[in-house]
């Protein structure tokens, strides 16, 4: 073989060894985290490394995750439906005997598969009633945090009612003894640090970072608190200060990649894991709704891409992307198989964001729930029953039925001369009509669901209720048991973990 063409051959190699390379994936999930309390949405709250980060990668304009914790983690992990694990209602209670199936690989699982170190810090909230659904035995060889969905940002106490509370803090199987001066945003971060400061770079890392905050209970160290004294708004005040430690956090985190020499090699992706709790310091303005509605406030998310391989850096995109799509896109990227999964939800969608290609997605069902309340008479004709709560998105419009939560479209606080913890919401408030149980908009023309117009296109209603009978005849059945009193953590030592053999 003539020199000219052995060169060109082993550049050729090169170049696909350099493109082929498996990146570091870092992802980072916030905890009840407002569309308005990131400083690029416009919000008085200070967010200069996440402003930096994402102004550098991929603004999502058009993402979304669900309404609350369980279901997006879960759809996250699966790529999966609720209606296709179980899992249409509510959340994993702790002391409830329920968790995300094994009858699936999940996302660590796929990345351990491919060659990926695996590492889980902070929260997991999928369940552990019994020892086999642990975040060690999900696929991750490393775990450093907490099971249940809140607890003190300091003691690690969880308390559910008067006679259930326990400890829940764990590295690995190991359950830890807290220490009640460190707050659990810098002791996640410091663990995360640690982990790449003592990392072996030549192996692929996938590490899942979901942190405690900004979930209540609202507690912060004042050096974040004291910056955002002008706010009157004791709650809001408290909050910021929370966004801005896990701010601080998210600096430090990618600093030690840096420092390390990984971070050019890394994919970050940021994401929250519902709208914000307008109640605990949060905002979505101007979103209507937030944490566990099915308005916009409580399911369109914050979220981005960061990463030295994007195609097209510096950008927004606007493509409709869901929180299942993460699945087959970072098994993707990982240069992972799909195979043996259950069909997925997901859609890969690093074309969509890396180059600007249009979203393989043309629907997303945020939820069917089969266990609410029945609101108002069914439509006569319709093969759904919108009696009940669920919300379909199909191309640009958006139909929503039985009890989506509240409508409330709710300003920044410190907007009102009024201080919101002695101000009580109608949660349940979703119009005058109570028995109304279908709306219909076109989000994007309505981001904000001003406008119904389920009553001007009557076609287009029974199209997408036809298109959600469709998804509910695939559901498998909603799996959501009654409380377990032998969860009580006095019987397991003062701690929170499994009590089932």
């Amino acid at each position: 073989m003539p020199t000219s063409r052995v060169v060109y051959f082993l550049l050729l190699c090169f170049v696909k060894i350099v493109h082929t390379k498996q990146p570091h994936i870092l992802f980072v999930l916030a905890d009840d985290y407002g569309y308005n309390d990131i400083g690029y949405h416009g919000s008085e709250i200070k967010t200069p490394n996440l402003d930096r980060l994402s102004a550098e990668g991929v603004r999502l304009e058009n993402y979304y995750v669900q309404p609350i914790c369980t279901p997006t983690r879960s759809q996250l992990m699966s790529g999966r439906y609720q209606i296709h694990t179980g899992l249409q209602h509510e959340l994993i209670w702790p002391t409830q005997p329920n968790a995300l199936p094994r009858d699936s690989p999940i996302l660590p699982d796929k990345m351990r598969e491919a060659g990926y170190s695996t590492h889980a810090v902070g929260k997991w909230h999928l369940g552990f009633y019994k020892e086999e659904y642990l975040p060690n035995n999900r696929g991750f060889d490393t775990f450093y945090g907490y099971l249940t969905g809140s607890e003190d940002y300091y003691t690690k106490t969880n308390c559910q009612g008067q006679n259930f509370c326990g400890i829940d803090l764990r590295d690995n199987f190991k359950p830890v003894v807290p220490n009640k001066d460190q707050y659990s945003t810098e002791m996640y971060s410091k663990r995360v640090i640690d982990i790449v400061n003592n990392y072996n770079s030549s192996k692929p890392m996938f590490m899942y970072l979901a942190f405690q905050a900004v979930h209540a209970p609202l507690e912060v160290p004042s050096k974040y608190q004291k910056q955002y004294a002008h706010i009157k708004n004791h709650a809001r005040q408290k909050y910021a200060g929370m966004v801005s430690a896990m701010d601080e956090a998210i600096g430090n985190i990618t600093a030690a990649f840096q420092a390390k020499g990984m971070w050019d090699d890394t994919i970050m992706v940021f994401s929250t894991d519902n709208g914000g709790q307008i109640l605990k310091g949060g905002n979505n303005w101007p979103l209507r709704g937030w944490k566990g509605s099915l308005w916009e406030g409580g399911m369109h998310g914050v979220g981005f891409v960061h990463g030295k391989t994007l195609q097209k850096k510096r950008g927004v995109s606007t493509e409709l992307i869901h929180v299942t799509d993460w699945y087959p896109t970072l098994v993707g990227l990982a240069g992972g198989s799909l195979n043996g999964t259950k069909p997925l939800d997901g859609f890969d969608q690093w074309k969509t964001i890396s180059e600007g290609a249009k979203s393989p997605r043309k629907m997303l069902l945020h939820n069917i729930d089969p266990l609410t309340k029945p609101i108002g008479d069914k439509l006569e004709g319709s093969p759904f029953d919108n009696r009940y709560r669920a919300a379909l998105r199909w191309g640009d419009w958006k139909v929503i039925t039985g009890n989506p939560g509240n409508g409330s479209w709710v300003p920044e606080p410190n907007a009102w001369n009024i201080n919101r913890n002695n101000f009580t919401f109608d949660m349940n408030v979703c119009s005058f009509d109570p028995k109304k149980n279908i709306w219909l908009f076109n989000i994007a023309k309505d981001p904000v669901e001003r406008a119904d117009l389920s009553t001007r296109y009557p076609y287009i209603v029974m199209k997408l209720l036809t298109k959600l009978q469709e998804l509910n005849e695939t559901a498998v059945p909603c799996v959501y048991p009654p409380f377990d009193p032998n969860s009580n953590p006095q019987y397991h030592g003062g701690w929170w973990g499994p009590w089932v053999k």
